[in-house]
């Protein structure tokens, strides 16, 4: 979908997790790897942080990783295949191709107008909507399907959440404008 209507849908964060070896020495591993720090007191996994593509991976000692701070589907595969290669020189056996997968998409997107949204709760109605102003300046809507985390603010900003691809945010949002926009 290259339609005008998304041009301003950004990408800020993708998270991926999975597994990609049967087990991992932590202790071993966070001293042959650089940029790879271990602190079990303060967490249970090691933080390896890679600089080109910006990316924060999380590793524990089940083979587990947890990868954030991605932003298309290239800087995931070579972050997976930098964290794998690294650990292949750390002497861990990983598997010949990683489980990993995105579990999460956050987005932004300007509607480009300001939301009265006052007027969004009082028209909707809905139990999926969440609006204390004095604890959080948004509006926290919750789409059932596909199931997105739209966070609405009066700036008209919108962050979206919770879609493993780009196509379920792009519903997300269709579904929203198609209940806000008589109300803008």
């Amino acid at each position: 979908m290259s339609d005008s209507r998304y041009d301003s849908l950004k990408i800020e964060n993708i998270v991926a997790s999975g597994a990609i070896a049967d087990a991992i020495d932590l202790a071993d591993v966070s001293k042959k790897i650089e940029h790879c720090e271990l602190n079990q007191k303060r967490f249970p996994g090691a933080v390896f942080r890679m600089e080109n593509p910006k990316i924060a991976s999380l590793i524990f000692s089940s083979g587990k990783v947890v990868l954030t701070g991605i932003r298309d589907q290239d800087s995931l595969k070579k972050g997976l295949s930098l964290i794998i290669s690294a650990m292949k020189a750390a002497g861990v056996e990983t598997y010949p191709e990683p489980r990993v997968g995105i579990t999460n998409i956050v987005c932004s997107y300007d509607i480009g107008k300001n939301i009265n949204l006052n007027k969004v709760v009082i028209t909707l109605n809905l139990e999926n909507i969440e609006y204390e102003p004095e604890q959080f300046p948004g509006l926290v809507y919750r789409i059932k399907d596909p199931k997105i985390v739209a966070l609405l603010f009066s700036s008209g900003k919108i962050i979206l959440t919770g879609g493993k691809t780009l196509d379920e945010i792009k519903r997300g949002l269709d579904f929203l404008e198609q209940k806000i926009g008589g109300i803008l």
